[in-house]
């Protein structure tokens, strides 16, 4: 795709120029997402695997007495399972999955802060060069020396949803 073609998709600012964010680490990557999205930050719970599950969501967890999935959208990205740390921890958000809201955890290694990102610093994943799906990811934000991965948390679910539906990996 040409680099004029691609660009940041507009329902990630909605016509801001600031995002308020939360920050964190999945294999040494730094993650955002949009704060407002986020219902929790929990410490690692108990987890009960799902029989014949995808790895992706393999397991459920008790929130506030309801079973919800718990992904791990390191797979998701081809990366590689880790064991969990001190540091490793849930974030609970909502996702809008089939028309229906869904609350779903995500396991993070580290959660870091929430913060302020500015669209001016956000481009397009780039086309060429990239280890990931340039469609799993909505943009990266320069910040610092560093950029920060917003993932299109729509696209990934949806993807695994539809191969979990078909029995496909």
């Amino acid at each position: 795709m040409s680099e004029a073609l691609r660009k940041i998709p507009d329902h990630l600012w909605d016509g801001r120029e600031e995002l308020e964010v939360l920050v964190f680490d999945i294999a040494g990557e730094m993650f955002a997402l949009e704060a407002v999205k986020v219902q929790e930050i929990l410490d690692l719970l108990p987890e009960t695997t799902v029989p014949g599950a995808k790895r992706f969501v393999g397991s459920v967890i008790n929130f506030r007495g309801k079973v919800i999935p718990l992904a791990d959208i390191r797979l998701a990205f081809g990366m590689q399972a880790s064991q969990a740390t001190i540091d490793s921890r849930i974030i609970v958000i909502e996702l809008d999955i089939d028309g229906e809201p869904t609350l779903t955890g995500i396991r993070t290694d580290k959660v870091y802060e929430v913060t302020t990102l500015l669209k001016a610093a956000g481009e397009p994943p780039p086309s060429v060069g990239m280890q990931w799906r340039p469609d799993f990811i909505d943009c990266l934000v320069r910040r610092g020396g560093e950029f920060i991965i917003m993932p299109n948390l729509h696209r990934i679910f949806s993807v695994h949803h539809e191969h979990s539906a078909t029995g496909s990996q």
